[in-house]
């Protein structure tokens, strides 16, 4: 009987450890995301789309990326999803994963869409792919240190619950808040077509700059072993919020330009 327990137990630890290494936008943000997305794309853009992906929407090939990471075939992409750099550096000046990052993984993802040579079901798993990274780029933990893995190893708790930086800021925020993608999505921040151009505006590196100011800010946010409540999502969710509007309204530009 004791060893029974012992094994549940440690299936218990493996799974908890399992859970906090998850890099990732949770499926929410990155859904979000997607929809807000549609809102900006071209008509032309959303021909080219509907025939790639096979009439799937945005929302929901938003998370293929993160759903291949259980296959071990496609273990070459797992660091696309994050940039680690010094909270005062840039990526620019930064030491590079020779694995590839954000930047390298959207680069070569725009490369085989772009490509005349390259199959269509080969454009639209690298198309589902950008997808994502988009989404990514505009977490501030998916850019962040290298020594805590980007907040995974930054341990907190969320009401009461063991938990850490990266996965709140992931999905713990966004899903307490208790509206579904589509609600999120359809309650966005009232853009002027001013700060929607200023938005568009700038490149992927651009972004993961001004990303990484705000990586500065969440990391300062919180104490190791804090115990986060609804006055610290009353406080950032908003921020999260504006990272998810950006994020879709850029993908769509970038889409809108290589498509």
């Amino acid at each position: 009987m004791k060893f029974k327990y012992l094994i549940i137990l440690l299936l218990f630890m493996c799974f908890k450890v399992t859970a906090s290494n998850t890099p990732i936008w949770g499926k929410t943000g990155h859904r979000v995301v997607g929809v807000i997305a549609d809102d900006y794309l071209k008509a032309s853009t959303k021909r080219k789309l509907k025939k790639l992906l096979h009439n799937e929407s945005l929302a929901l090939v938003s998370t293929f990326a993160d759903e291949i990471k259980s296959d071990k075939r496609y273990d070459q992409y797992k660091t696309w999803h994050y940039i680690n750099m010094p909270l005062d550096g840039s990526y620019e000046t930064s030491e590079k994963n020779p694995s590839g990052d954000l930047v390298t993984g959207i680069a070569f993802c725009k490369s085989k869409i772009l490509n005349d040579q390259v199959s269509d079901d080969d454009k639209a798993f690298y198309l589902k792919l950008l997808i994502h990274l988009i989404g990514d780029l505009h977490q501030p933990f998916h850019i962040g240190l290298k020594e805590d893995r980007g907040g995974n190893d930054f341990y907190v708790q969320w009401q009461s619950r063991d938990s850490n930086m990266h996965r709140v800021w992931d999905s713990q925020m966004i899903d307490s808040y208790g509206m579904s993608f589509s609600e999120f999505a359809n309650n966005v921040d009232h853009l002027s077509k001013e700060e929607i151009k200023a938005i568009k505006m700038g490149s992927e590196l651009d972004w993961i700059a001004e990303t990484h100011l705000l990586t500065k800010t969440v990391y300062a946010s919180a104490e190791k072993a804090e115990n986060l409540r609804n006055s610290y999502s009353y406080k950032y969710l908003g921020i999260a919020r504006k990272q998810l509007q950006k994020a879709g309204i850029r993908l769509a530009t970038l889409l809108n330009d290589i498509l």
